[in-house]
This record gives structure tokens, C-alpha cells and sequence, in this order.
């Protein structure tokens, strides 16, 4: 018989040291992401894998605001954020500083996400997109490969933040062998 662990219990980091601890090379974008619960699940998922940065691009809200608050339980406070007007301008000047660029997208050519291999030599900037565009063409365009989460139903995707979990997990465990 198993006893559930109490908060206190978790060992978890508190804010400060959660600022100054060693952080996953993953960065999250979230281009045009509509829903704020959404936005505040995505921030959760982050602080739970110490994610270096999230950037909220052209229509996606940002903190404070109560709907984020109320799914992101204090992550805004935690994990390291910023606003762009231009998802595409930022994915130009992060290949620019040598990060790799990823769209979480179905694309022709696009790789598995159970057969991808992130490497450990680069940081990686993980780009989702808007709920029912999916992230833009051109965007894809300029990204430097396209992540596809295999899907066997009969729906054609998965919510943005459950994507999010999938692949920051995903690739989390990859990188910590």
C-alpha cells in the first residue's frame, strides 16, 4: 500500500532557488496561444522542468492575469518569461545566437517525436502554437526541423498544453539519462 506524500513532503525548490538552479536547455514559445488556461498550464509545465524561458508572442496574454494565475498555481512567478510581438522574428534571432529551433507541428518531412534525439551540445526553443491554426507556415519555414507528436485516434490533435507536456517531458528524459 502506497501513502501520498504530503506538500511538505515533496522537497520542492521555493522561488529564489528556483531562479538561481541549473535550468533545462529548453525554450518554450507560444505563438498566438488564445487560451489563458492554456498559457497558465504551459507556465505549470515549465516550473516542473525547470525550462530556461518561455516567450508569449503576438496574441498570447501575459501575466498577471486571474485566468493564468488560477491553472499556472504561482509557475509565473518562477519560470523566466517574455512578451514578442514577432514569433518570427524571434525564431530568426534565436538561430541567430545558435539555438535550435523547433515547430511542435504536423508537416510533411517532420520527425517523430518518439524517434527524435535533441543532442546536448545546444538549447533548444520549442515552438507551439495557436489552438486552431497550429503554429504558422511561416514560422515552420523558418524553424530548423518540425517535431510531430504521434497520434493514433481519430482526432487530429492534442490540446497546447497537454503538447507541451508531452514533448518538455519527453525530451527532459532524453536529455537527463
Amino acid at each position: 500500500m502506497s501513502r501520498k506524500l504530503e506538500n511538505s513532503e515533496l522537497n520542492r525548490l521555493d522561488v529564489e532557488s528556483y531562479k538561481t538552479a541549473k535550468k533545462t536547455p529548453i525554450i518554450l514559445i507560444l505563438d498566438n496561444i488564445r487560451s489563458l488556461n492554456n498559457i497558465g498550464s504551459v507556465f505549470r509545465t515549465a516550473d516542473a522542468f525547470l525550462i530556461q524561458k518561455i516567450y508569449l508572442c503576438g496574441i498570447t496574454a501575459t501575466p498577471p492575469h486571474k485566468d493564468i494565475r488560477k491553472t499556472a498555481l504561482g509557475a509565473t512567478e518562477s519560470v523566466d518569461w517574455e512578451y514578442r510581438e514577432s514569433t518570427l522574428d524571434l525564431v530568426r534571432e534565436l538561430r541567430q545566437q545558435g539555438v535550435r529551433t523547433i515547430a511542435i507541428e504536423q508537416a510533411e518531412n517532420a520527425t517523430m517525436l518518439n524517434t527524435f534525439l535533441p543532442g546536448s551540445d545546444t538549447s533548444l526553443a520549442l515552438i507551439f502554437g495557436n489552438e486552431v491554426k497550429g503554429v504558422s507556415q511561416e514560422v515552420v519555414t523558418a524553424s530548423d526541423e518540425v517535431l510531430e507528436i504521434p497520434q493514433f485516434g481519430t482526432k487530429h490533435s492534442l490540446n497546447i498544453s497537454v503538447s507541451a507536456g508531452v514533448v518538455v517531458w519527453d525530451i527532459w528524459s532524453k536529455l537527463n539519462v
